[in-house]
């Protein structure tokens, strides 16, 4: 069963901390708090859903400091920033740098509210896909290299008869392959298992001309 998502508040105002965070429980959303952006990246990474609540402005390292070093270490979680009237382009710069959202100061609770549970309906979504991918990167990883060969054939549209020339076997070979293929992908179809190629980025999502 996946862990409740968490809410990660960083501000170096102990007051500004405690606001959201009183907000967030009593909503019953579980929150955690951070007097520093460091603080936060010296925990072990999140896992599971969750979303972060930051200040753009704080001593040492930034909001814009913290999502740079996020995408340095390929965490992915969702990333508000809180800030000031009249820092809107360091608002802009955040979103540019990967912030979801923006609020300025002083927010109205609801707006809040609402932000937060996006970032986290998105991060549930995330974190479902990441599973999913992880996990049809463990079947593949199961394939012989024939089966793989067999796999890249199917999902690129090739009828048996091809992909048996394109390997020079037999086309009942291609078929005994093909049926490996499936089973150990655990694919109930060949559009399911296209699904699954395009979800492990064995192909891109568009179509050619």
């Amino acid at each position: 069963m996946a862990a409740d998502p968490i809410v990660h508040v960083i501000d170096d105002d102990e007051a500004v901390r405690q606001s959201p965070e009183f907000l967030l429980r009593s909503s019953g959303i579980a929150a955690r708090t951070y007097n520093s952006a460091a603080a936060f990246l010296a925990e072990p990474p999140p896992s599971g859903s969750g979303c972060v609540i930051t200040d753009v402005r704080m001593p040492g390292m930034t909001g814009i400091d913290l999502l740079r070093r996020l995408g340095e270490r390929r965490i992915k979680i969702p990333v508000i920033v809180i800030t000031g009237h009249g820092d809107v382009p360091l608002a802009v710069e955040a979103m540019k740098t990967g912030a979801v959202e923006f609020l300025e100061k002083p927010f109205d609770d609801e707006l809040l509210l609402h932000a937060v549970r996006s970032a986290l309906d998105s991060s549930h979504e995330s974190a479902a896909r990441e599973s999913e991918r992880s996990e049809i990167e463990t079947r593949l990883a199961g394939l012989t290299n024939r089966e793989r060969d067999v796999l890249e054939g199917l999902v690129a549209g090739k009828p048996n008869k091809i992909i048996a020339f394109d390997l020079a076997i037999s086309p009942r070979t291609v078929e005994i392959y093909r049926a490996n293929v499936m089973t150990k992908m655990k694919a109930a179809s060949l559009s399911e298992l296209v699904r699954m190629a395009l979800v492990a980025g064995m192909m891109k999502s568009g179509t050619g001309s």
